[in-house]
């Protein structure tokens, strides 16, 4: 597979910090990669295979993100390296742990990502209190109970296929991670007519080409169970998942799914991230070349940090949806016309639209990164 370089340039990142104590076997990794639009934010992601590389891509991606949607927010993200399904007793000493030994960062907004959520927050902001992603019942907006991430992805969803004249009503989607984004973004496109053929999680595949019932596999999900329990379902294996025959092909699991070993295994028309930087440049590359339109990370799936955002400002919960709604179909709808017109990678006009916006900001720091 393609490496990918640790991101250095004119943007960032301002700062990399390495967090270590060992009498809670805590090791963590927060990337600050750019404020010149306010404090940074970006999920804390627990898992045992992140790394500083990782990191750092994806509070790139988060720079990006938060500058397209036109927040007061930079970009950051923190990786801890540690079993996300640890009891929670031994959760929160570690979490409480790494919000006091960056008490001082105020550069940077905790939120939750993959390992963590509205409980891991409650506690970090308790420790030293900023978080968003907060429980409801402490004033925050539960991004994963709403699904606001994949109401968002949705939105794009609907926007492009508009765009190569596809009837979503129409659409066969396979699903890639069928985590809170997944199960949500899973649950609002079956609302609006689309069949799940295929889907995946932790532990395998499943596919039926007649469609999935999507119920059971929700009450799976939520119970904490892997889908491929689904009574009388098919396995199959990740590589018939990716050549599995659909309309959209949704990754909403972990970087770098789609890269140059399999991106032709693909046999769909369309690639909504879900996910952060689930494919490999060389990957969108050869996507592009095939006519596959790709909706980039940071346009496709700001839904979560536009909520979170909002938490943050004091908005209530009501406004979230259509503020989402909003801020995505409208830059979806800009980047994919931009780059049908010119003819040039979807992420390629991403990139312009989020950079002129940071830069614009920028322009008017005293420091040019900061």
């Amino acid at each position: 597979m393609e490496q990918n370089p640790v991101i250095s340039d004119d943007l960032g990142p301002l700062k990399i910090i390495h967090i270590h104590q060992p009498t809670v076997n805590l090791r963590a990794t927060l990337v600050i990669d750019n404020v010149a639009r306010g404090p940074s934010v970006g999920g804390m992601r627990m898992a045992l295979d992140v790394s500083t590389e990782e990191c750092v891509r994806l509070a790139r991606a988060m720079t990006l993100k938060n500058a397209a949607a036109d927040l007061p927010h930079g970009g950051g993200k923190m990786v801890i390296y540690a079993d996300p399904n640890m009891p929670a007793e031994q959760k929160e000493p570690l979490l409480r742990c790494l919000a006091g030994a960056l008490r001082t960062e105020t550069d940077y907004l905790f939120a939750p990502d993959m390992g963590t959520d509205e409980i891991c927050m409650a506690w970090i902001k308790d420790e030293v209190g900023r978080a968003v992603g907060l429980p409801r019942n402490q004033g925050g907006i539960p991004l994963n109970e709403i699904g606001a991430t994949a109401w968002g992805l949705v939105e794009a969803i609907e926007v492009a296929c508009d765009a190569i004249n596809l009837k979503l009503s129409n659409c066969r989607f396979v699903m890639q991670g069928f985590g809170a984004v997944g199960m949500n973004a899973t649950r609002f496109l079956c609302q609006r007519g689309a069949t799940l053929v295929a889907a995946a999680d932790w532990k395998g595949a499943i596919a039926n080409a007649d469609g999935l019932d999507i119920a059971p596999l929700i009450a799976l999900q939520k119970q904490g169970r892997s889908i491929t329990e689904l009574f009388g379902a098919q396995r199959i294996s990740p590589d018939q998942l990716l050549s599995v025959e659909c309309d959209i092909w949704v990754p909403a699991a972990r970087p770098d799914v789609i890269n140059s070993d399999n991106v032709d295994q693909l046999n769909t028309r369309m690639l909504p991230q879900g996910a952060n930087i689930p494919a490999t440049a060389a990957a969108e590359q050869r996507l592009h070349e095939r006519d596959i339109l790709v909706i980039p990370d940071f346009i496709a799936n700001a839904g979560g940090i536009i909520c979170g955002s909002l938490e943050h400002q004091g908005c209530d919960e009501s406004m979230v949806l259509p503020a989402i709604s909003e801020k995505v179909r409208r830059n979806s709808e800009i980047v994919i016309a931009d780059a049908l017109k010119q003819n040039i990678l979807p992420r390629e006009a991403a990139l312009k639209l989020a950079r002129s916006r940071l830069e614009n900001a920028m322009s008017s720091r005293r420091w040019s990164l900061f």
